[in-house]
């Protein structure tokens, strides 16, 4: 029975996605903490479950011409060796997960609330423009931007999809739609692969059983959701999550 608990929730968060557009670390580690499972492994197996299923996502961005690979390899020149860094430094450093999970819970605060304010001013963030000094250097900011995004990822497993796709939208204002998409989910797939390996092979915070089962019902119910969201309010839909974001990550940073 908790095995068919598991897959109805791969379902629920697959179907949320398709409908929304959310990504799956900001609702399914939340949802797995819920469930009971220590907060530890539910970050290390969603990143694993993240880079699964990003990567049908890439692969058809790249046959739709989407993917700008030069901003990819921008965002992981910074982004990989810190995921990596991240994961060694946390094997090296502490003895056992008592002593940083104070760190994870409350990276996976702040990034709920940043990708809850993203979703929130969704707008407001696509008219942004990066002025100053920081535009003539946008190359070394994209680098700078994705090394944060690598240590707070690996530390969260959330960011890679929303928090990233609103980089590139103030780095890269005149970025069309679809290939910020593209770019963001490439991008979240090495990313989210390495930190995930990183999690399973070096802190043993990852639970193969359970990626399993949350695959089973995602995968599917990712393609049905998409063609679901196509008759519902999004704009109704997604400030209503982006408020129970921000809730959960109130209480994982304060609580």
């Amino acid at each position: 029975m908790e095995f068919i608990g598991f897959v109805i929730a791969g379902a629920a968060v697959g179907l949320a996605i398709g409908i929304t557009g959310v990504g799956g670390g900001s609702l399914m580690t939340p949802l797995l903490i819920l469930f009971g499972i220590p907060f530890n492994v539910a970050i290390g197996t969603d990143l694993l479950y993240a880079a699964f299923t990003k990567m049908g996502g890439a692969v058809a961005h790249q046959k739709q011409r989407n993917i700008d690979w030069v901003l990819v390899r921008r965002l992981a020149i910074g982004s990989i060796p810190a995921a990596l860094a991240t994961t060694l430094l946390l094997d090296t450093v502490f003895s056992s997960v008592k002593n940083y999970g104070h760190l994870l819970t409350n990276s996976l605060g702040i990034m709920l609330i940043l990708t809850s304010a993203v979703l929130l001013f969704k707008k407001k963030i696509t008219v942004t423009e990066v002025a100053g000094p920081l535009k003539s250097h946008t190359p070394i900011v994209t680098t700078v931007a994705g090394l944060i995004l690598g240590v707070f990822v690996t530390l969260s497993s959330v960011g890679a999809g929303a928090f990233c796709a609103a980089l590139l939208l103030v780095l890269y204002p005149h970025l069309p739609a679809m290939r910020v998409v593209g770019t963001d989910i490439a991008h979240a797939v090495p990313l989210t692969l390495v930190a995930g390996l990183g999690h399973l092979i070096l802190l043993g915070n990852v639970d193969l059983v359970l990626l399993a089962c949350l695959l089973v019902g995602s995968l599917p119910a990712v393609h049905y959701g998409a063609k679901l969201g196509s008759k519902l309010p999004s704009r109704v839909l997604q400030p209503v999550l982006a408020s129970l974001l921000m809730g959960l990550g109130i209480k994982f940073v304060f609580f």
